[in-house]
Parts: structure tokens; sequence; C-alpha cells
């Protein structure tokens, strides 16, 4: 049985959040004008398409706002939102998010999105990867997830790796290790064991705080997604521009990492993600707790 849902406790009027809503879907065609050119000309980008491929969430969706639960919008009962998934409608036509629906349908993912980034976010950062992670998932191949050259070649990228201590605990990177780059990983990942190894300093942790976000769906603003997402996209920036792979046509110059001076580049960018993904993480979990306040 569903628990009783309450009031919402907070009413926002038309002018309020169809303000709210119109911004929210100017910024989010923003961020996705340069994906949307290059899909009609069927062009790719090595850097940014990720983006779009590994989290795959349609322009479209990124569009939609969501109030977050707890918030009811007067006056919206007429109109198409009240017949979105996970809304429900009162007896004076303010609509809100349905959470005693979410949080009993979805009650597995919820319990292990809040537990993983309430973990994470404790954890002391490590910050000795060097974003070698990327450098394992071409170690000894001669075929390459992208299409865009090594910036040392094979043999100076696997050169790298075996000079190097590899040590990523994140599972969704490491599942991407050739199998030779597999035992010279500190860690095993899993995903069992993901809330026990998740730590701030992961930069696919932090582009992950997008992806657990998208997987809330309506309980998680329309704002904080695209705060997500706009971690992720930075991040990716540095991802490939430490990574092995020649980027320098999208972004310039390289994050070195196999120099000292791209080490300390790398740390130093690091590590003020590791800021920003914690402070993000914080906001998605306080969305979590709002909806269940709603139903408690």
């Amino acid at each position: 049985m569903l628990p009783t849902a309450l009031a919402p406790a907070v009413q926002l009027s038309p002018a309020d959040w169809q303000a709210r809503e119109l911004a929210h879907a100017e910024r989010a065609d923003a961020i996705t004008a340069d994906w949307r050119a290059r899909v009609q000309r069927s062009e790719k980008h090595p850097i940014e398409d990720f983006l779009f491929t590994y989290y795959p969430v349609k322009p479209n969706h990124l569009r939609r706002w969501h109030p977050g639960a707890g918030v009811a919008l007067e006056d919206a009962g007429g109109l198409e939102r009240a017949a979105w998934r996970w809304y429900r409608t009162d007896a004076a036509g303010a609509v809100s998010v349905d959470a005693a629906a979410f949080l009993d349908a979805k009650k597995t993912s919820v319990d292990f999105i809040e537990k993983l980034l309430t973990r994470t976010a404790a954890r002391v950062g490590q910050f000795g990867c060097f974003g070698l992670h990327e450098w394992a998932m071409v170690y000894r191949r001669g075929e390459h997830r992208h299409d865009v050259p090594l910036r040392l070649g094979q043999d100076g990228t696997d050169g790298v790796v075996e000079s190097h201590r590899i040590a990523c605990s994140h599972f969704d990177a490491f599942r991407f290790f050739t199998p030779e780059a597999v035992p010279l990983n500190r860690f095993s990942p899993t995903r069992d064991n993901q809330p026990e190894l998740e730590q701030p300093g992961c930069l696919h942790a932090g582009m992950d705080v997008y992806k657990w976000a998208i997987k809330l769906g309506p309980l998680v603003p329309g704002e904080l997604l695209l705060d997500t997402f706009d971690l992720a996209r930075d991040i990716r920036w540095l991802d490939m521009r430490a990574s092995p792979y020649d980027v320098s046509p999208w972004a310039g110059e390289p994050v070195a990492i196999e120099t000292p001076e791209g080490k300390a580049e790398y740390v130093r960018r690091q590590r003020a993600f590791a800021d920003r993904s914690n402070a993000l993480r914080e906001r998605v979990v306080e969305a979590i707790r709002a909806a269940r306040a709603v139903v408690a």
C-alpha cells in the first residue's frame, strides 16, 4: 500500500512556476543546441557526444522542468503536465509530484542512490589516479572506443600505463578496462561494492551525479538536474584532455598526465570538481529526503 501523501508545503502561483519552467527550457535548449546541430549534420564530437550517448537523455526530456517533491503548481490541472507520469492533481486543480507513488515504485533504486551519494560525499577524496582509467581502456589494443589517434601512439600509451600504479575505484570505468589492464588495477570494483569504494575525487563518480539525478526523475528540481549536467560536461572535458587521445583539435593543449606539470594541473582541477560534486550530491540527497518528508 502507498503511504498517505500530505499536502505540498509550497504553493507556486502560475506566474512563478511558469517563469521557472520557461527559464529551465531556455537553459536546456542552450545546453543541447550544439548536440542537436551536430545530429542534423551527422557530425560526431569525441568529447561532448558522451553526455548524450552514455547518458541517454533526449533533449526534450532534459528541457522538461520538475519543481521537486513538496511543491504544488497552482492552476496546472488542465495542462499537459497533469498527465505526466508521477504527477497528481488535487481538488483545487494544483499539480504536484506524486512522491508517494514514485518512492513506492522505485524504492530499491532510491535507497541505493541515497546510500551511494551520502557515503561518497562523506569520504576523503583520493587524488592520485591521474585519469589513468582512460589509458587502461586502450592498453595494448589496436582498436579503440574513439576514432581519434592516440597522442603518444600505442607503444607510448602502453608505456605510461606500465610506469604508473593504476588505482581506479569506479566500477563503470573499470568495466571498460582492456583484459590486460584489469590485473594492473589496485581495486576490483563491482556494482555491489560501489557504495564502499566510490569517493569524491573520482571524475567519473562526479559525472555520475548527473546519472543519479536522471534516475530520480521528478523528485529532482529542474534547476538541480541542469546543474548536474553542467558538472558532467565540465568534468568530461578534463577527462578527455587528460586522456591518451589527441583531442587537441577540439580541446587545445592536453593535460599531459605523464609529466609532473600535467599531474599537478590534473589534481588541481580534480580537487575543484570534488568540491562541486559533493555540493551537488548533498542537494540530490536533500531532494530525496524532501520526497520522503512529503509522505512521512
